[in-house]
């Protein structure tokens, strides 16, 4: 789930970059193409489209990037191990002598 996450962050923010590329912050851009009357999707129009995409893809870009991070794999982290806090696999009191044979 979390690879799924990762490509909509990234397609969402390319399609992001493309959307604000298009807009002129002076209101031209690709809006400034159609400022001929009588358009099916006149300079208003074009704007508001824009406008809604942006803001749309910033809010899809949130939402992946909060569930990208509830859904982050699980690792199990090891303890480090400190001086404090005897190794678990070593005796904890003096070797004994090995018996010899005779």
């Amino acid at each position: 789930m979390y690879i799924f996450f990762s490509i909509m962050i990234i397609v969402c923010a390319v399609l992001l970059i493309l959307i604000v590329l298009v807009q002129n912050s002076k209101g031209g851009g690709l809006a400034s193409g159609f400022g001929q009357g009588n358009q099916v999707m006149g300079v208003k129009k074009t704007a508001d489209f824009l406008e809604k995409a942006t803001w749309t893809l910033a809010v899809g870009l949130v939402a992946f990037c909060l569930l990208a991070s509830f859904s982050i794999p699980e690792r199990k982290i090891q303890e480090p191990i400190s001086a404090e806090r005897p190794m678990q696999n070593t005796p904890t009191g003096p070797a004994a002598p090995a018996p010899q044979g005779e």
